[in-house]
């Protein structure tokens, strides 16, 4: 059958590889359900493959996008002075605490 093609080269060495890659320790029957999950995942994709996608511009997402990516300017400041306005010691523009390890 051409139309399995893909899916007919899962095999238990495949799902074994496959189990050490994601660090699974799989019982047999796991290793069945994988495989038929497998094998599910690539009839959808062979499905997927005999859709005519002529003159379909590739895309990397589904909405359109633009640059996202806003203008890096200060509007409001730090705060600092604020911050630092009731700070019992301050030096440079920064908390001065006492010493705590020797």
């Amino acid at each position: 059958m051409e139309d399995r093609k893909i899916a007919d080269k899962i095999s238990d060495e495949m799902i074994d590889y496959v189990g050490i890659l994601a660090k699974l320790e799989l019982s047999g029957r796991e290793r069945e359900e994988a495989k038929a999950d497998m094998e599910r995942m690539l009839d959808y994709i062979d499905m997927l493959n005999e859709l005519d996608t002529e003159g379909i511009e590739p895309m990397s997402h589904v909405f359109p996008i633009s640059n996202v990516f806003r203008e890096d300017i200060v509007t409001n400041g730090d705060g600092h002075e604020e911050t630092l306005a009731n700070a019992p010691l301050m030096k440079e523009n920064c908390f001065k605490v006492p010493r705590t390890i020797g």
